[in-house]
């Protein structure tokens, strides 16, 4: 039985990707075009890892060079007024993953777990007014893995009861790594990895 639901947020709970893709091709808009395309490669084949881990891969796989934790947080907080800006309007929550929730949400246990910067997504959940749902709602720079490893034991949650919903591969490993039942949603990529693959959320009472 399906007691806890961990929820990864950008592709899940926020149609949130092209936003932040332009979020960083904006505080890279000084750039190689080139360079930032794969960065944006990288940054979409990883959705469940924090823009500071995707900022250091920008300057030292992509440019070659050497970037300090000062610069990181620089870059960081710029790409964050930008999300905060755009990405609180309600259009971009997605209608199916918001109806389980509202609907669901006083039967279950629910949390966040994002790659997200863990201030910017509570901002986000505040005022979108979803955060009343959530037990809790973590996020970066600690990554994902870790996150859920600490939820867990905190809330000394069963993993056999106990599912993490994700768009991401990275959703996919922070799952694996604790033995929790990994459910894919909007990434049919994501089908030979999944525990089960919700095309409806239907799909969890089956």
């Amino acid at each position: 039985m399906i007691k806890n639901i961990l929820f990864d947020f950008d592709g899940v709970i926020l149609d949130s990707m092209p936003v932040r893709d332009f979020g960083f091709r904006k505080i890279f808009e000084d750039f190689d075009d080139d360079l930032v395309e794969k960065l944006l490669a990288f940054h979409n084949a990883n959705g469940g890892l924090s823009r500071y881990v995707k900022i250091r891969y920008f300057y030292e796989e992509l440019l070659k060079k050497p970037i300090s934790e000062e610069e990181i947080n620089d870059y960081a907080n710029k790409f964050s007024l930008i999300m905060k800006g755009e990405l609180s309007k309600k259009k971009y929550l997605i209608r199916e993953t918001l109806d389980f929730i509202q609907n669901n949400y006083q039967f279950y246990n629910f949390h966040i777990v994002s790659g997200s910067d863990e201030k910017e997504l509570r901002f986000l959940c505040e005022t979108l007014e979803i955060a009343r749902y959530f037990i809790s709602i973590h996020g970066s720079p600690t990554p994902k893995n870790e996150l859920v490893g600490t939820l867990m034991q905190e809330y000394n949650y069963d993993a056999s009861e106990t599912i993490l919903i994700g768009d991401s591969i990275n959703d996919y490993e922070a799952a694996q790594l604790h033995d929790i039942p990994f459910y894919g949603f909007n990434n049919t990529q994501l089908i030979p990895y999944a525990t089960k693959y919700l095309q409806d959320y239907k799909e969890l009472y089956k």
